[in-house]
């Protein structure tokens, strides 16, 4: 498929400047583009790259961008760029659809209109699935789960008892929603497993990457909120509560109790002790250790975590400390040698 920048412009509600009647069919990065492509430019430090880019057009922001190329003004160039990516190189995937007839489908279970079951999907006793959703093939859904309506559900995941899932949620391949809660107790030297008999609470549009693992509450509900997006290898203890619009990176980690905000950002292996509150609108830099709660709109980073620019001076420091430890060996030195001196003149 193949359109002009005035038609692209139409499309995304911005501004050509340069030629409107530039042809383009395709999309690329700005490093990997080919004449013909259109590319976009939202970090600053692609800037050298407008000039030398092999792309035929620009998608930038609304802020005037000096450039050689062809530019549509957008309000967002990350998001209109994934809008053109959707005009000009839609997926040629399609979901599967019907019930297979290696599905196993228990008693009780209620199916919406359009629901698809792949091949040796189990689905237990009295769960529902809502209209139009997706269960990819060697997926697993417990007794008594709710999924909503227009849910993809990606292959080998696990949904166990009790779970509920809202609508327009996606859920990534090798995902486990309502294991146990990790609780023991230490009786006379061995460690006594207690019961996690809560649940899980999925809000609507959330999206879960691949190999989550997302555990069910000792008691009440672990809460991932409307909205929020999940990345690959992330786990959610028990009893956790993520607010809405939030962002969880790779490889984070959240312990039981602790309670995430709204539009709350984890960085990728970042690790939260249990039972913290994390305000709404924090950033949690990459591999930031937390230890005690976060105010809202704050940004930390380091181990123990603390304010941004409070970490960034101590790093400082740290970087400085073989430099220091020479000049002190140094000083040691000629303190000696002085001290020396100063007896042969007595």
């Amino acid at each position: 498929m193949q359109k002009t920048l005035r038609e692209i412009a139409k499309f995304l509600g911005g501004e050509v400047v340069g030629d409107e009647n530039t042809v383009i069919k395709g999309v690329a990065g700005i490093k990997e583009a080919h004449n013909g492509d259109i590319t976009f430019l939202a970090n600053p430090k692609y800037y050298p790259l407008i000039d030398k880019t092999q792309a035929s057009a620009i998608i930038t922001a609304r802020e005037p961008v000096a450039s050689s190329k062809p530019i549509i003004r957008t309000d967002d160039a990350s998001l209109a760029f994934a809008k053109v990516i959707s005009l000009l190189a839609p997926s040629d995937i399609s979901h599967p659809a019907g019930i297979h007839k290696t599905a196993i489908i228990g008693k009780n279970v209620s199916l919406g209109k359009n629901v698809c079951l792949g091949p040796y999907v189990v689905v237990e006793d009295n769960a529902q699935i809502g209209e139009n959703s997706i269960i990819y093939s060697g997926t697993y859904i417990g007794s008594y789960v709710k999924i909503g309506q227009a849910v993809v559900i990606y292959p080998n995941v696990s949904v166990r008892e009790r779970v509920s899932i809202g609508n327009r949620v996606i859920i990534h391949s090798g995902t486990v929603i309502g294991s146990d809660g990790f609780g023991f107790v230490n009786v006379k030297g061995l460690h006594q497993k207690i019961p996690q008999i809560g649940t899980v609470e999925i809000g609507d549009d959330v999206e879960i990457g691949a190999n989550v693992a997302i555990d069910r509450a000792r008691f009440d509900k672990t809460i991932i909120s409307k909205g929020t997006k999940i990345d690959n290898l992330v786990h959610i203890a028990h009893n956790v509560v993520v607010g809405e619009n939030s962002i969880i990176v790779a490889q984070a980690g959240i312990s039981g109790s602790t309670v995430i905000g709204k539009n709350v950002t984890l960085a990728g292996q970042a690790g939260l002790v249990g039972h913290i509150t994390i305000g709404d609108g924090a950033v949690v830099a990459a591999q930031a250790g937390v230890t005690k709660s976060v105010p809202e709109n704050t940004i930390v980073s380091g181990y123990p975590a603390r304010e941004h620019n409070a970490a960034r001076k101590i790093n400082a420091f740290v970087q400085n400390l073989p430099r220091m430890h020479e000049e002190l060996k140094e000083l040691k030195k000629r303190i000696a040698e002085l001290e020396i001196k100063l007896k042969e003149k007595e």
